[in-house]
């Protein structure tokens, strides 16, 4: 974790000792953002989820609890951000 144990939103996500995985589960191919370029998440020990730019390790982390990233997969599920895909 941090120097001093602290989460936070927007703390540099190399200062987490975590596993991070790939959303949807794969590299990314090369694409718009660049090589390799995606979303990465992790739980962390109290239960929350960072989440980071794969092409930018070591930026910084957004911190989410655990009740905002089930909302945000079952939207998701649901079908509420398919309007972005278009």
């Amino acid at each position: 974790m941090a120097g001093n144990g602290a989460v936070y939103n927007g703390m540099p996500a190399g200062d987490l000792d975590v596993q991070w995985r790939s959303v949807g589960g794969a590299a990314r191919a090369a694409g718009p953002a660049g090589p390799g370029a995606g979303v990465e998440m992790a739980k962390l020990p109290d239960g929350q989820i960072a989440v980071r730019n794969s092409a930018d390790p070591d930026g910084p982390a957004l911190i989410y609890t655990r009740a905002e990233i089930e909302a945000l997969i079952g939207g998701a599920q649901d079908g509420d951000f398919d309007a972005l895909l278009a």
